[in-house]
């Protein structure tokens, strides 16, 4: 599998299912899409603000929530294998990406496997196993999380420095190289936590030793 970004602003996500596993989905996708769970009967606990719809739809039923919400991805999450089987069939059926929550390692082309994720906007890192062991991309994602500490930031200030460098005209690999620099430079991620201001003169400092541009 290779992974992707997918941006779901704006559309729908349909959830069948309503129990633990269907909750987290929910909730991982509420912060950029329309939400809805559809199940007989729902966990109590957090669905992340998704609209929840009590219903036991039969296959045919199925197709018909499809039809009618029009999703970007069909999360098959019920805890019958059956039911999932004809969840997916009928996400397909309609074009949309369909990520089926009871299988597990190998997966079928076209499959949607959703990775434990660390943000820190804009920067995102993701882990994932293939399903084959959640509780590991759970370990993996705690460590990445303490690890890309104050990235966000850093991506704010490096996208800033280089389109000034771009507009004063430094040499493309000039600014690739003062831009690896900046990235790497432990003082700049330091300053990062007691204020933008102090890092960037940091910054900027480091571009001109490496490009030799004065500003």
């Amino acid at each position: 599998m290779i992974p992707l970004l997918h941006d779901f602003t704006g559309t729908t996500v349909l959830v069948f299912g309503g129990g633990t596993v269907g909750a987290r989905k929910a909730r991982r996708f509420t912060r950029e899409a329309r939400v809805v769970v559809v199940s007989p009967e729902f966990a109590d606990t957090d669905f992340g603000g998704a609209e929840r719809v009590k219903a036991a739809p039969d296959d045919e039923a199925v197709a018909e929530w499809i039809d009618r919400t029009e999703p970007a991805l069909v999360v098959a999450a019920t805890d019958d294998a059956e039911r999932n089987a004809a969840i997916e069939r009928a996400g397909r059926d309609h074009g949309a990406l369909v990520n089926r929550t009871d299988r597990h390692g190998e997966r079928d082309p076209g499959s949607v496997v959703v990775p434990a994720t660390v943000r820190d906007d804009p920067v995102v890192a993701a882990v994932a196993t293939g399903g084959t062991s959640p509780a590991l991309s759970r370990y993996l994602r705690e460590r990445i999380e303490a690890e890309i500490d104050g990235a966000g930031e850093m991506a704010r200030l490096t996208g800033e420095l280089r389109e000034e460098l771009q507009e004063r005209g430094v040499d493309p690999e000039a600014r690739r190289e003062a831009m690896r620099t900046v990235v790497r430079a432990g003082p700049v991620w330091k300053h990062l936590d007691s204020g933008r201001t102090k890092a960037r003169q940091v910054a900027e400092d480091v571009t001109s030793d490496v490009t030799g541009d004065i500003s």
